[in-house]
Protein backbone atom coordinates (compact mmCIF):
# COMPACT_ATOMS: atom_id res chain seq x y z
CA UNK A 1 0.00 0.00 0.00
CA UNK A 2 1.20 3.63 -0.95
CA UNK A 3 1.23 6.57 1.03
CA UNK A 4 0.74 10.35 0.02
CA UNK A 5 3.08 12.72 0.95
CA UNK A 6 5.75 15.51 -0.11
CA UNK A 7 9.35 15.14 -0.60
CA UNK A 8 12.05 18.19 -0.53
CA UNK A 9 15.04 17.17 -1.73
CA UNK A 10 17.57 19.37 0.42
CA UNK A 11 18.45 21.14 -2.61
CA UNK A 12 15.33 22.93 -3.98
CA UNK A 13 12.88 24.76 -1.63
CA UNK A 14 9.80 22.88 -3.85
CA UNK A 15 8.48 19.56 -2.75
CA UNK A 16 7.27 16.94 -5.24
CA UNK A 17 3.89 14.90 -4.25
CA UNK A 18 5.69 11.68 -3.79
CA UNK A 19 4.00 7.83 -3.12
CA UNK A 20 6.17 5.98 -0.09
CA UNK A 21 6.25 1.99 -0.57
CA UNK A 22 7.70 -0.06 1.96
CA UNK A 23 10.03 -2.73 0.86
CA UNK A 24 10.31 -5.76 3.56
CA UNK A 25 13.64 -6.97 2.61
CA UNK A 26 16.21 -7.84 4.60
CA UNK A 27 16.18 -7.36 8.52
CA UNK A 28 14.55 -3.78 8.58
CA UNK A 29 13.19 -3.31 4.84
CA UNK A 30 13.73 -0.15 2.80
CA UNK A 31 11.17 2.79 2.41
CA UNK A 32 11.03 4.05 -1.62
CA UNK A 33 10.06 7.53 -2.36
CA UNK A 34 8.67 7.77 -5.80
CA UNK A 35 7.07 10.03 -7.48
CA UNK A 36 3.50 10.36 -7.72
CA UNK A 37 2.95 11.88 -11.60
CA UNK A 38 5.80 9.38 -13.01
CA UNK A 39 6.68 6.73 -10.63
CA UNK A 40 10.14 7.74 -10.99
CA UNK A 41 12.17 6.67 -7.57
CA UNK A 42 13.36 9.50 -6.06
CA UNK A 43 15.04 8.15 -2.68
CA UNK A 44 15.54 5.08 -0.99
CA UNK A 45 16.30 4.55 2.11
CA UNK A 46 16.74 1.81 4.89
CA UNK A 47 14.27 1.87 7.23
CA UNK A 48 16.80 1.17 10.11
CA UNK A 49 18.09 5.03 9.01
CA UNK A 50 14.86 6.35 9.82
CA UNK A 51 14.07 9.00 11.97
CA UNK A 52 11.57 11.42 12.92
CA UNK A 53 12.03 14.91 12.76
CA UNK A 54 9.87 17.62 15.21
CA UNK A 55 7.11 19.05 13.43
CA UNK A 56 3.28 20.30 14.01
CA UNK A 57 0.79 18.10 15.55
CA UNK A 58 -0.66 16.44 12.48
CA UNK A 59 2.61 16.45 10.34
CA UNK A 60 4.75 13.45 10.18
CA UNK A 61 8.18 14.34 8.99
CA UNK A 62 10.64 11.89 8.19
CA UNK A 63 14.14 11.92 7.11
CA UNK A 64 17.15 9.13 6.27
CA UNK A 65 20.85 9.44 8.01
CA UNK A 66 23.43 10.68 5.74
CA UNK A 67 21.25 12.56 3.28
CA UNK A 68 21.60 15.86 4.30
CA UNK A 69 18.09 18.13 4.50
CA UNK A 70 16.14 15.48 2.18
CA UNK A 71 12.72 14.73 4.30
CA UNK A 72 9.42 13.78 3.43
CA UNK A 73 6.19 15.12 4.98
CA UNK A 74 2.99 12.96 5.65
CA UNK A 75 -0.39 14.76 6.87
CA UNK A 76 -3.55 13.52 7.96
CA UNK A 77 -3.81 11.45 11.53
CA UNK A 78 -4.92 8.54 9.38
CA UNK A 79 -2.10 8.18 7.34
CA UNK A 80 0.88 8.94 10.26
CA UNK A 81 -0.61 6.21 12.30
CA UNK A 82 -0.62 3.52 9.33
CA UNK A 83 3.19 4.81 8.41
CA UNK A 84 4.17 4.32 12.22
CA UNK A 85 2.78 0.84 12.34
CA UNK A 86 4.38 0.07 9.06
CA UNK A 87 7.65 0.91 10.34
CA UNK A 88 8.13 0.22 13.61
CA UNK A 89 11.94 0.85 13.48
CA UNK A 90 10.34 4.48 14.10
CA UNK A 91 8.45 3.40 17.54
CA UNK A 92 12.17 1.92 18.70
CA UNK A 93 13.77 5.11 18.12
CA UNK A 94 11.15 7.49 19.24
CA UNK A 95 11.55 4.54 22.81
CA UNK A 96 15.40 5.31 22.51
CA UNK A 97 15.02 9.06 22.08
CA UNK A 98 12.87 9.03 25.07
CA UNK A 99 15.47 7.10 27.21
CA UNK A 100 18.19 9.53 26.25
CA UNK A 101 16.04 12.73 27.59
CA UNK A 102 15.17 10.87 30.74
CA UNK A 103 19.22 10.56 30.97
CA UNK A 104 19.66 14.54 30.24
CA UNK A 105 16.76 15.27 32.32
CA UNK A 106 18.67 13.19 35.43
CA UNK A 107 21.48 13.84 34.94
CA UNK A 108 20.86 17.73 34.74
CA UNK A 109 19.02 17.64 38.09
CA UNK A 110 21.92 15.84 39.70
CA UNK A 111 24.07 18.03 38.54
CA UNK A 112 21.64 21.27 39.97
CA UNK A 113 21.66 19.35 43.26
CA UNK A 114 25.46 19.49 43.49
CA UNK A 115 25.35 22.96 42.71
CA UNK A 116 22.60 23.67 45.40
CA UNK A 117 25.30 20.94 47.89
CA UNK A 118 28.00 23.27 46.67
CA UNK A 119 26.31 26.76 47.29
CA UNK A 120 24.85 25.63 50.54
CA UNK A 121 27.56 23.58 52.24
CA UNK A 122 30.40 23.26 49.77
CA UNK A 123 31.65 26.64 48.83
CA UNK A 124 31.27 27.81 52.81
CA UNK A 125 33.20 24.92 54.46
CA UNK A 126 36.25 25.58 51.65
CA UNK A 127 36.08 29.01 52.76
CA UNK A 128 36.43 28.97 56.61
CA UNK A 129 39.37 26.74 55.68
CA UNK A 130 40.61 29.25 53.45
CA UNK A 131 40.82 32.16 55.24
CA UNK A 132 43.64 30.66 57.81
CA UNK A 133 45.78 31.06 54.38
CA UNK A 134 45.11 34.77 53.68
CA UNK A 135 47.77 36.93 54.64
CA UNK A 136 47.06 39.42 57.22
CA UNK A 137 48.71 42.15 55.54
CA UNK A 138 46.72 41.53 52.15
CA UNK A 139 43.00 41.56 54.28
CA UNK A 140 43.81 44.83 55.74
CA UNK A 141 44.46 46.07 52.55
CA UNK A 142 40.96 44.25 50.83
CA UNK A 143 39.34 45.70 54.10
CA UNK A 144 40.57 48.94 53.39
CA UNK A 145 39.35 48.94 49.71
CA UNK A 146 35.90 47.53 50.70
CA UNK A 147 35.99 50.47 53.24
CA UNK A 148 36.61 53.12 50.36
CA UNK A 149 33.42 51.15 48.49
CA UNK A 150 31.17 51.90 51.29
CA UNK A 151 32.06 55.19 51.60
CA UNK A 152 31.39 55.81 48.37
CA UNK A 153 28.07 53.56 48.23
CA UNK A 154 26.65 55.32 50.85
CA UNK A 155 27.70 58.64 49.98
CA UNK A 156 29.95 58.95 52.89
CA UNK A 157 29.82 58.38 56.88
CA UNK A 158 30.60 61.56 58.64
CA UNK A 159 33.08 60.25 62.25
CA UNK A 160 30.86 61.38 64.72
CA UNK A 161 34.12 62.31 67.23
CA UNK A 162 37.22 62.56 65.48
CA UNK A 163 38.96 63.32 68.44
CA UNK A 164 40.99 60.33 69.38
CA UNK A 165 41.43 61.30 72.28
CA UNK A 166 38.48 62.12 73.33
CA UNK A 167 36.97 60.22 76.69
CA UNK A 168 34.75 58.49 73.81
CA UNK A 169 36.87 57.10 71.94
CA UNK A 170 39.54 56.26 74.55
CA UNK A 171 37.02 53.95 75.83
CA UNK A 172 35.80 52.47 72.99
CA UNK A 173 39.58 51.49 72.17
CA UNK A 174 39.81 50.42 75.25
CA UNK A 175 36.81 47.98 75.09
CA UNK A 176 38.13 46.77 71.81
CA UNK A 177 41.84 45.68 73.30
CA UNK A 178 40.15 44.21 76.08
CA UNK A 179 37.64 42.49 74.10
CA UNK A 180 40.06 41.26 71.58
CA UNK A 181 42.65 40.40 73.86
CA UNK A 182 43.35 35.97 74.08
CA UNK A 183 41.68 35.67 71.11
CA UNK A 184 44.89 35.00 69.34
CA UNK A 185 43.35 37.54 66.47
CA UNK A 186 46.51 39.18 64.84
CA UNK A 187 44.49 42.49 63.92
CA UNK A 188 44.58 45.83 65.81
CA UNK A 189 40.55 47.11 66.54
CA UNK A 190 39.67 50.40 64.85
CA UNK A 191 36.36 51.35 65.98
CA UNK A 192 34.13 54.26 64.67
CA UNK A 193 31.07 55.71 65.42
CA UNK A 194 29.67 57.50 62.07
CA UNK A 195 26.92 59.69 61.36
CA UNK A 196 23.66 57.66 59.72
CA UNK A 197 20.18 57.14 59.75
CA UNK A 198 21.02 53.65 59.11
CA UNK A 199 20.48 51.72 62.43
CA UNK A 200 23.34 49.44 62.30
CA UNK A 201 26.96 48.08 63.60
CA UNK A 202 29.46 45.76 61.11
CA UNK A 203 32.47 44.75 60.62
CA UNK A 204 34.80 44.61 57.85
CA UNK A 205 37.70 42.50 57.16
CA UNK A 206 41.12 43.52 58.41
CA UNK A 207 39.64 44.80 61.63
CA UNK A 208 37.76 47.64 61.29
CA UNK A 209 34.10 47.99 63.14
CA UNK A 210 31.77 50.56 62.34
CA UNK A 211 28.72 51.69 64.95
CA UNK A 212 25.93 54.07 63.08
CA UNK A 213 24.79 56.63 65.12
CA UNK A 214 21.25 56.03 64.39
CA UNK A 215 21.91 52.64 66.16
CA UNK A 216 23.74 54.49 69.12
CA UNK A 217 20.73 56.31 69.47
CA UNK A 218 18.02 53.13 70.23
CA UNK A 219 20.68 52.19 73.00
CA UNK A 220 19.36 52.65 76.24
CA UNK A 221 22.19 50.87 78.28
CA UNK A 222 25.71 50.56 78.54
CA UNK A 223 25.34 46.88 78.43
CA UNK A 224 22.85 46.82 75.26
CA UNK A 225 25.58 48.66 73.51
CA UNK A 226 28.55 46.83 74.55
CA UNK A 227 26.66 43.75 74.03
CA UNK A 228 26.19 44.92 70.24
CA UNK A 229 30.00 46.21 69.93
CA UNK A 230 31.37 42.41 71.33
CA UNK A 231 29.35 40.61 68.91
CA UNK A 232 30.66 42.95 66.11
CA UNK A 233 34.49 42.35 67.39
CA UNK A 234 33.77 38.78 67.76
CA UNK A 235 33.15 38.96 63.88
CA UNK A 236 36.76 39.70 63.10
CA UNK A 237 38.01 37.96 66.18
CA UNK A 238 36.80 34.94 63.68
CA UNK A 239 37.78 36.48 60.56
CA UNK A 240 33.94 35.53 59.25
CA UNK A 241 34.40 38.87 57.20
CA UNK A 242 37.11 37.45 55.45
CA UNK A 243 35.25 34.04 55.30
CA UNK A 244 32.02 35.91 53.78
CA UNK A 245 34.18 37.58 50.95
CA UNK A 246 35.91 33.92 49.67
CA UNK A 247 32.77 32.64 50.25
CA UNK A 248 31.20 34.82 48.20
CA UNK A 249 33.74 34.87 45.58
CA UNK A 250 33.38 31.55 45.30
CA UNK A 251 29.61 31.06 44.69
CA UNK A 252 30.20 33.63 41.76
CA UNK A 253 32.75 31.51 40.06
CA UNK A 254 30.72 28.18 40.59
CA UNK A 255 27.84 30.20 38.98
CA UNK A 256 29.63 31.93 36.06
CA UNK A 257 31.45 28.37 35.44
CA UNK A 258 27.65 27.14 35.10
CA UNK A 259 26.20 29.72 33.35
CA UNK A 260 29.16 30.01 31.09
CA UNK A 261 30.21 33.79 32.62
CA UNK A 262 33.89 33.30 33.50
CA UNK A 263 34.74 36.93 32.50
CA UNK A 264 34.76 37.91 36.36
CA UNK A 265 31.23 39.51 36.51
CA UNK A 266 29.67 37.05 38.72
CA UNK A 267 32.85 37.61 40.84
CA UNK A 268 32.05 41.18 41.07
CA UNK A 269 28.65 40.63 41.77
CA UNK A 270 28.99 38.33 44.50
CA UNK A 271 31.77 40.34 46.46
CA UNK A 272 29.17 43.79 45.58
CA UNK A 273 26.61 41.77 47.12
CA UNK A 274 28.22 41.05 50.30
CA UNK A 275 29.78 44.77 50.82
CA UNK A 276 25.61 45.54 50.56
CA UNK A 277 24.11 43.46 52.84
CA UNK A 278 26.83 42.81 55.27
CA UNK A 279 24.65 39.83 56.58
CA UNK A 280 26.98 36.24 58.10
CA UNK A 281 25.54 32.75 58.08
CA UNK A 282 23.69 31.69 60.89
CA UNK A 283 26.61 29.70 62.35
CA UNK A 284 28.84 32.73 62.10
CA UNK A 285 26.15 34.78 63.90
CA UNK A 286 26.30 32.03 66.94
CA UNK A 287 29.89 32.45 67.20
CA UNK A 288 30.29 36.36 67.37
CA UNK A 289 27.26 36.02 70.04
CA UNK A 290 28.95 33.40 71.89
CA UNK A 291 32.03 35.84 71.46
CA UNK A 292 30.06 38.62 72.85
CA UNK A 293 28.60 36.40 76.10
CA UNK A 294 32.36 35.06 76.44
CA UNK A 295 33.60 39.04 76.94
CA UNK A 296 30.56 40.13 78.37
CA UNK A 297 31.51 37.63 81.35
CA UNK A 298 35.44 38.93 81.60
CA UNK A 299 34.38 42.11 81.35
CA UNK A 300 31.52 42.73 83.64
CA UNK A 301 28.45 43.22 81.19
CA UNK A 302 25.38 41.18 80.33
CA UNK A 303 25.49 40.87 76.28
CA UNK A 304 21.98 39.27 76.32
CA UNK A 305 20.63 42.31 76.26
CA UNK A 306 21.95 42.94 72.76
CA UNK A 307 18.78 41.51 71.48
CA UNK A 308 16.73 44.23 73.54
CA UNK A 309 18.49 46.71 71.49
CA UNK A 310 18.01 44.79 67.78
CA UNK A 311 14.63 44.30 69.30
CA UNK A 312 13.86 47.88 69.30
CA UNK A 313 15.29 48.46 65.90
CA UNK A 314 12.80 46.19 64.42
CA UNK A 315 11.21 42.66 65.79
CA UNK A 316 10.53 40.18 63.90
CA UNK A 317 7.52 40.12 61.57
CA UNK A 318 5.29 36.92 60.93
CA UNK A 319 6.82 36.94 57.15
CA UNK A 320 10.36 36.91 58.93
CA UNK A 321 9.35 33.52 61.21
CA UNK A 322 7.84 31.99 58.48
CA UNK A 323 10.95 32.28 56.32
CA UNK A 324 13.38 31.49 59.27
CA UNK A 325 14.48 27.87 57.78
CA UNK A 326 14.99 29.59 54.53
CA UNK A 327 17.84 32.27 55.94
CA UNK A 328 20.70 32.32 57.14
CA UNK A 329 20.55 34.89 59.83
CA UNK A 330 19.02 34.05 62.71
CA UNK A 331 16.03 35.95 63.96
CA UNK A 332 15.62 37.86 66.89
CA UNK A 333 14.47 36.21 69.50
CA UNK A 334 16.00 32.77 68.84
CA UNK A 335 19.22 34.81 69.56
CA UNK A 336 18.02 36.10 72.53
CA UNK A 337 17.11 33.05 73.87
CA UNK A 338 20.37 31.40 72.64
CA UNK A 339 21.99 34.77 74.06
CA UNK A 340 20.28 34.00 77.51
CA UNK A 341 21.16 30.76 77.62
CA UNK A 342 24.50 31.30 77.18
CA UNK A 343 24.86 34.17 79.91
CA UNK A 344 26.03 33.42 83.22
CA UNK A 345 25.81 35.57 86.37
CA UNK A 346 28.55 38.07 86.75
CA UNK A 347 31.17 38.01 88.91
CA UNK A 348 30.14 39.58 92.41
CA UNK A 349 31.59 43.17 92.59
CA UNK A 350 32.30 43.78 88.65
CA UNK A 351 32.45 46.85 87.56
CA UNK A 352 30.98 48.44 85.00
CA UNK A 353 32.37 47.57 81.42
CA UNK A 354 31.95 51.93 81.18
CA UNK A 355 31.66 54.51 83.66
CA UNK A 356 28.82 56.49 83.54
CA UNK A 357 31.30 59.30 82.48
CA UNK A 358 32.01 57.53 79.83
CA UNK A 359 28.62 56.05 79.02
CA UNK A 360 27.31 60.11 78.70
CA UNK A 361 30.21 60.55 76.40
CA UNK A 362 29.85 57.75 74.35
CA UNK A 363 26.04 58.44 74.13
CA UNK A 364 26.52 62.10 73.16
CA UNK A 365 29.16 61.55 70.33
CA UNK A 366 26.69 62.28 67.53
CA UNK A 367 24.81 64.76 69.38
CA UNK A 368 25.06 67.71 66.86
CA UNK A 369 22.46 69.24 65.93
CA UNK A 370 20.91 67.47 62.42
CA UNK A 371 21.97 69.89 59.66
CA UNK A 372 25.51 69.80 61.25
CA UNK A 373 27.43 67.14 59.29
CA UNK A 374 30.61 65.37 61.42
CA UNK A 375 34.19 65.37 59.81
CA UNK A 376 34.49 62.60 56.94
CA UNK A 377 36.08 59.85 58.21
CA UNK A 378 38.41 57.98 55.52
CA UNK A 379 37.10 54.51 56.32
CA UNK A 380 40.68 52.48 56.65
CA UNK A 381 43.08 54.97 55.77
CA UNK A 382 45.25 53.24 58.90
CA UNK A 383 44.86 49.92 57.34
CA UNK A 384 45.80 50.72 53.84
CA UNK A 385 49.44 52.49 55.27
Amino acid sequence: MAFLGRFYDGRLAAARAVELHYLAEYETGTLLVNAADDHGELARWPAGDLYEIPGRKDELLLAALGQANARVVVRGADHIARIRATLPVLQARQRLAFRHQLRLAITATLALAVVIAAYLYGVPLLAGRLVGLVPIAWEQRLGASLADQMQSSLGGLPLCDPDPQSVANRALTRFGAAALAGSGSPFTLDISVARSEVPNAFALPGGQVFFLSALLDQAQSPDEFAGVLAHEVGHVARRHGMEQLISSAGTGVLIGFILGDMTGISLAAGLSATIVDARFSREAERQADVFATQTGQRLGFDAARLADLLNRVGSDDDLARALALLSDHPLTNDRKAALERLSRPLPAGAQPVFSDAEWRAIKSMCGAPPGQRGTPINLGAEQAK
